[in-house]
């Protein structure tokens, strides 16, 4: 189960970490904290130190309710950050986090190498057709509404036939269009509750069906610290146990705002099961 990445094959097979760059002054564990090119240098050498093979790089956050932001800033944000990145890095594989067509194309013709799409290309028709110019890696994540709205939609006839007909309706449309790489993202927190977060987690290992590398983005969120109380500043405890079980269910990236944590796991999960 590999991924072309600008010529070079990531084999899935084995477990890889993708860090969090967030670039929005109101995400909800860590916004506006990366402002300055130092500390976004250092942050992201400290990623990839820690065993990061891909940094996912976002100017327009998904939280629950979060503030919009235009295409212009969005864009304003984002690809001075990406220059920066691979001027410093240049072997760095760079996931852009983005709904937008502009964006992904932008970023993409600076040099980075993955986009992560929050709607599946809902929100944006183009964007499919951007990832079938580039032929690059797309991950396609379950969501409805926007992050204004998704909130108010978490009603399912049965959850996770829901998503997976929801995943295998966007899969045949982006292999129209000759897109080969796609990864899939259930969504934990975008429109489901609390509830249908752990019913879905618990589930994961169904996602199988689809046959493709499958992401999961558990770290820090509310889910965790709704259970545990707290916030998620104090939710890293929580977040390495659920990564571990989402491993163990079958996960193929996870995507963490604590690298060397989920590297651990990753490490200790190859332990166990050395043939997977």
């Amino acid at each position: 189960m590999t991924v072309n990445c600008k010529g070079k094959l990531i084999d899935l097979k084995s477990p890889k970490i993708m860090g969090i760059l967030n670039l929005t002054p109101d995400s909800f564990f860590d916004g506006g904290k990366y402002r300055e090119k130092n500390i976004i240098l250092n942050r992201v050498e400290k990623m990839l130190q820690e065993g990061a093979t891909f940094v996912d790089v976002g100017a327009y956050s998904s939280r629950p309710g979060a503030i919009y932001v235009s295409e212009e800033e969005e864009l304003n944000r984002i690809v001075p950050i990406i220059d920066l990145l691979l001027k410093q890095f240049p072997d760095i594989l760079l996931s852009i986090d983005t709904f937008r067509s502009t964006i992904a194309d932008a970023c993409l013709e600076k040099g980075a190498a993955i986009i992560n799409d929050i709607s599946a290309g809902n929100l944006d028709d183009k964007m499919l057709q951007i990832i079938a110019k580039h032929q690059v890696p797309y991950i396609m994540m379950h969501m409805r509404g926007t992050p204004q709205t998704m909130q108010q939609q978490a009603v399912y006839e049965n959850l996770l036939e829901d998503i997976l007909f929801y995943f295998s309706q966007k899969i045949a449309i982006a292999r129209s269009l000759g897109i080969n790489d796609i990864i899939v993202d259930p969504g934990f927190g975008f429109a489901k509750t609390t509830e249908q977060n752990y019913e879905l987690l618990q589930k994961l290992d169904l996602f199988q069906i689809l046959e493709l590398p499958v992401l999961v983005g558990l770290s820090r969120k509310s889910m965790i610290y709704k259970v545990l109380g707290g916030t998620g500043k104090e939710a890293l405890n929580g977040t390495t146990a659920l990564n571990m079980f989402s491993l163990n269910k079958g996960a193929n990236i996870l995507r963490v705002h604590d690298v060397k944590e989920a590297k651990e796991c990753v490490a200790l999960f190859n332990e166990l099961y050395p043939n997977e």
